[in-house]
């Protein structure tokens, strides 16, 4: 009941996987992907344990074909199921139960693998794989800055699938997901990309609209979480480290579509580092726009986060 993708970046070892169904929030039960591990997808009539199990097999040196192996075994029900699992290096190992509900299909290249079943059309695995590699209808591609990026090549991929035909039974959730090559303790720093729609006439373009959005927020999180600029102390500011940011939260604000989240900071960055005319210029035009923040910047400046008004020169 759902179709997906599965590859690997060979230029920065970030593995990912994408996924269409005509089912509520597909990205909750399709698969998972973890840094420096790999990625399972299970779908058709989807066992949910595989993606949970394949990791861990995964992770503790099986091989993608091992790894199949031993959840087809382990599943008297195996036969209706589909499933790709990928390891860190690329490598992968696919496999449709002969009960998959038809048209059923699946479609290689290097380093990716795309699978679907109740498909509409026999096309759609290989359309996805050749979108994927670059090489689908002229207009597929966007810009090719953002292009370039593994969310948005997976995300190509699931429109390309859907002009072929996609799910026999329509449109309903999308999901994408995208981890880099670092193993480490903590797999949760290491997710490039984890977008979800869960209900949507038209979920894959949904997904696409997203993608500018993520990518916005991910530098306005860099921001927030990584202190001097937003919290600690301000003195520790390096005049450099500030300009990056606010050069980079300038290029943010204009994906987000008027969402003035990237202004704000910037603006907080600006006073903090000392620049009162050019901080104090974008805050009030901010809050001419949405006056509730005048009230939010009050209480910025007393948690600190903010120079007090009156001590601005």
């Amino acid at each position: 009941m759902t179709y997906s993708i599965v590859s690997f970046h060979p230029h920065d070892g970030s593995l990912g996987f994408a996924a269409q169904s005509h089912f509520f929030a597909v990205g909750s039960v399709v698969g998972d992907a973890e840094a420096g591990v790999g990625v399972v997808v299970s779908q058709a009539f989807a066992n949910t344990d595989w993606p949970h199990e394949g990791l861990s097999l995964l992770r503790a040196g099986a091989t993608p074909d091992d790894v199949l192996e031993a959840l087809i075994a382990g599943d008297p029900l195996a036969d209706y199921r589909q499933a790709i699992v990928m390891d860190a290096t690329g490598a992968y190992a696919c496999f449709t139960g002969g009960s998959c509900a038809p048209h059923t299909g699946v479609a290689r290249g290097e380093g990716v693998a795309a699978a679907g079943n109740m498909l509409a059309s026999d096309e759609v695995c290989r359309a996805m794989v050749a979108a994927h590699d670059g090489h689908g209808e002229p207009g597929d591609h966007g810009d090719p800055e953002s292009a370039s990026t593994h969310a948005r090549r997976l995300v190509r991929a699931l429109l390309a699938g859907e002009r072929a035909g996609g799910d026999a039974r329509g449109s309903q959730s999308a999901v994408v997901k995208v981890v880099d090559g670092v193993r480490g303790e903590r797999p949760w720093r290491h997710v490039l990309a984890d977008i979800r729609v869960d209900d949507h006439a038209d979920p894959v373009r949904e997904l696409r609209r997203l993608l500018p959005v993520h990518e916005g927020f991910r530098t306005i999180g860099s921001a927030l979480f990584a202190p001097p600029l937003v919290i600690g102390d301000p003195s520790g500011i390096a005049a450099a480290d500030a300009r990056e940011m606010v050069e980079a939260l300038t290029a943010a604000a204009a994906g987000l579509g008027g969402n003035p989240e990237a202004d704000l900071w910037r603006a907080v960055i600006l006073l903090r580092c000392g620049e009162f005319d050019a901080g104090g210029t974008l805050l009030a035009e901010l809050t001419a726009a949405r006056p509730q923040l005048r009230e939010f910047a009050r209480g910025l400046e007393r948690v600190g986060i903010l120079p007090r008004a009156e001590v601005r020169p």
